[in-house]
């Protein structure tokens, strides 16, 4: 799971099994972000919405879920927080820069922590980038 700033730049990645929900992973990846300071937003899609997680964000690290509402759910945000749901697209150009990266298209390493370690290696060349 990797958590992006506006402009494409990683801000925190982890990694877990297939299993796990991406919902439950959020507070475990923000705890191991690369900043001193987090965003004041998060967004995320309708698979990150739910009441749990929203007040764990809020309590936890005072930011502010922005997701759409799934289709079982009621009207939880205005709108205004919705149409900030259009800048997601920057979560998913990081995803593409690290398709860059072989290591980690194909998993050659055999351990969870070298791979984490070469995911972290790609972040931190993307963000160097920028500086």
């Amino acid at each position: 799971m990797a958590i992006a700033a506006g402009n494409s730049v990683p801000v925190a990645v982890t990694i877990d099994s297939a299993s796990a929900h991406e919902s439950k992973l959020v507070g475990e990846t923000l705890s191991g972000s690369f900043l001193n300071e987090l965003m004041a937003r998060f967004i995320g899609d309708k698979a990150y919405d739910s009441d749990p997680l929203d007040r764990h964000l809020e309590e936890e690290y005072g930011i502010e879920m922005i997701a759409p509402n799934r289709e079982n759910r009621r009207q939880t945000q205005d709108d205004r927080a919705l149409r900030r749901y259009k800048r997601r697209w920057a979560v998913e150009r990081l995803f593409a820069w690290l398709q860059w990266f072989p290591r980690l298209v194909t998993r050659y390493e055999y351990h969870a922590e070298n791979f984490l370690a070469m995911v972290r290696l790609a972040c931190m060349k993307i963000m160097l980038r920028f500086v």
